[in-house]
């Protein structure tokens, strides 16, 4: 599924509401192109596993027992595999599992595509886990390579109206702190092209 910020935070709170009371996990990303670094595949996943990790207690002890053995002999941590496996089983401990991923095409490709790879592999193990994934258009290929079995895409268009209505109000907001700030030239300009760029969304 395609869309973006506003709508993603609305899906995440309604699934949370719903959640609520019941052995369901909802659990979310943020990708964040100021982090492109920072968000690999295997950190992101480490993420998730994060939010679900205090899980039954058998399998609390299993995590414990896999990062002490990947650490031995000065190893890292665990990979990306490993951390799936695990994550596969916390889990299926759950009756349904929402994983959301915010903005994912603010991912570097690598990271990206590995990413995918992860994800599907964790939908094909764990068969009650649910995806909803937003981005710009231009990585819907991508997401058809890797995620095609029982996908959804909802291309949402931004209103200009309530594009121009922001702007708006947002210089007007600039215009009380400092006069002087933009003259009505840069204003336009700025009008102009931000609602150029939203129509080529």
């Amino acid at each position: 599924m395609l869309t973006r910020d506003y709508n993603s935070s609305l899906v995440i709170d309604t699934l949370c509401d719903q959640a609520y009371g019941h052995n369901i996990a909802v659990l979310s990303l943020y990708c964040d192109y100021q982090a492109q670094k920072d968000q690999s595949a295997v950190n992101m996943i480490g993420g998730l596993f994060r939010q679900v990790a205090l899980g039954p207690a058998g399998i609390v002890g299993e995590i414990q027992d896999a990062f002490d053995r990947s650490r031995q002999g000065g190893g890292k941590g665990l990979r990306l595999h490993e951390m799936q496996g695990l994550f596969v089983k916390i889990v299926g401990s759950f009756e349904r599992v929402y994983i959301c991923v915010d903005a994912i095409d603010e991912l570097v490709p690598q990271h990206r595509s590995e990413l995918l790879r992860a994800l599907r592999q964790i939908t094909q193990e764990a068969p009650n886990t649910r995806l909803f994934l937003t981005g710009r258009p231009h990585i819907r290929g991508e997401l058809d390579r890797y995620l095609t079995e029982g996908a959804c895409a909802i291309h949402i268009v931004p209103d200009q109206g309530d594009i121009a209505r922001y702007l708006t109000r947002k210089m007007g907001d600039d215009d009380a702190r400092d006069p002087d700030l933009m003259t009505e030239n840069l204003k336009n300009d700025i009008m102009e092209t931000m609602l150029e760029k939203a129509s080529d969304m």
